[in-house]
């Protein structure tokens, strides 16, 4: 695996292309970017014909230990991987703790273990179990095990400094294990980057992974709703300031667009994408502009036809007075999306987004989506998701491209202007 950059851009925003990936190493993924979401190796909702729909897909499934844990026995007797197991052939598969988008009780840590949470309750990991799960999964990397149980807030620095030590323990014992697995061989691992909100404790864990062989770093305990966007960015770029520039930076649990943007600022590379999931489970759709027009006689101005109309940001920002643009929880509804649930939509016969080419916007339009929600049809979580996921990787795309141009700014005005507009607050 190698990061080859092609440009760092406004400080810290990085463009490139992360290569080499898989035991081939003949795939690639393009940085910034976000991986696959999957549930036990399955994007929620859809099969893998229907995912194939979506032109373009990351070249990178993340699994979680959390979904596939209790199935070690069946791992192991099939011998092959999780990769054949889940008929996952053409993808690069990595391997995370937790279920970015199910929430994980804390308090089950102890200097020895970790717990995740499956279908069947809670499961204790040691290190011993950990690698044994890996060598069943055989993934192309692998997130190491980690204590990240400090995300909360007021969490103390004592806490934070065990969370820290416990973290690098478990990535010397993981290496170890790891060198010696022969199963394991040319499988990459992914050190994790702890600290809580504490600037110090980052630092420390960052300088501290660096000095380990990894081949990339897991930014964890930054997740949307541990913490406003201000410290979020300012933990990140000092953090970032002491990670090797050739190798990727992984942020977990963040995904709304305008924090995206923010943490592309301060360095990150990658995402998962469980964004468009917890959208979907709403019955919400992604309506947000991805455009940076190159005519300026349109800079600044968002196109019409992807905003909603002002029935649609009234709404919008009533939902958002439940919470600030920083604090929102990961379930509340953000003011990127249009909720298809509400009456107004029983007659729109609209697309969910002008101009769209996924499936769903191609075929049908809100009213119908409107009617399957109502009617609780299984078919409105697959077209809802068919075209989240479609618009959330187009907005990677949309933002690699406004990098690679020097329009960064001009996409960040868009996005979050069209966020001010709909929310009512002001510069």
């Amino acid at each position: 695996m190698k990061l080859e950059l092609s440009r760092v851009v406004q400080g810290g925003s990085r463009l490139g292309v992360l290569k080499g990936l898989g035991r081939t190493g003949q795939h690639s993924l393009d940085v910034p970017g976000c991986l696959l979401y999957t549930r036990c190796g399955s994007a929620p909702h859809l099969t893998q014909d229907t995912l194939h729909t979506l032109s373009t897909l990351p070249s990178v499934t993340q699994v979680t230990l959390s979904t596939i844990a209790e199935h070690q026995e069946v791992l192991e007797e099939c011998k092959d991987g999780f990769k054949k197991f889940a008929g996952l052939h053409e993808t690069v598969l990595y391997c995370s703790l937790h279920d970015p988008a199910a929430p994980c009780p804390t308090g089950h840590t102890t200097n020895k273990t970790v717990s995740v949470w499956g279908s069947g309750g809670r499961i204790e990991l040691s290190v011993a179990k950990f690698m044994a799960l890996q060598r069943a999964v055989r993934p192309d990397w692998y997130q190491s095990m980690a204590d990240g149980e400090t995300w909360q807030e007021n969490t103390s620095r004592k806490r934070v400094r065990k969370s820290v030590d416990r973290t690098l323990a478990h990535l010397d014992e993981c290496l170890l294990v790891h060198h010696n697995t022969q199963e394991l061989e040319g499988v990459e691992v992914f050190g994790v980057v702890e600290g809580g909100d504490i600037l110090e404790e980052r630092v420390r864990s960052a300088r501290e992974t660096a000095k380990r062989p990894v081949s990339g770093f897991c930014l964890d305990g930054l997740q949307t709703g541990s913490m406003n966007q201000s410290l979020r960015t300012q933990l990140i770029t000092a953090v970032t300031q002491e990670l090797p520039e050739d190798k990727p930076r992984l942020l977990q649990g963040v995904g709304r667009p305008d924090e995206v943007l923010a943490c592309v600022e301060a360095g990150v590379d990658l995402f998962e994408s469980f964004f468009p999931f917890q959208v979907t489970e709403r019955g919400c759709a992604l309506c947000f502009s991805l455009d940076v027009s190159p005519d300026p006689e349109l800079a600044g101005t968002a196109p019409p036809a992807v905003l909603r109309d002002d029935e649609e940001r009234d709404t919008a920002g009533e939902t958002q007075e439940n919470g600030d643009l920083n604090h929102s929880d990961q379930t509340q509804m953000t003011s990127f999306e249009i909720d298809l649930n509400e009456k107004r939509y029983h007659d729109d016969f609209r697309p969910l987004v002008e101009g769209c080419g996924c499936y769903c916007c191609r075929n049908h339009q809100r009213a119908y989506l409107h009617h399957l929600l109502v009617t609780n049809e299984l078919l409105a979580g697959v077209l809802l998701m068919i075209h989240n996921a479609a618009h959330y990787h187009a907005f990677f795309a949309a933002l690699r491209e406004a990098l690679a141009d020097g329009k960064l700014d001009l996409l960040k005005r868009r996005l979050l202007g069209e966020r001010r507009a709909e929310t009512g607050t002001k510069d």
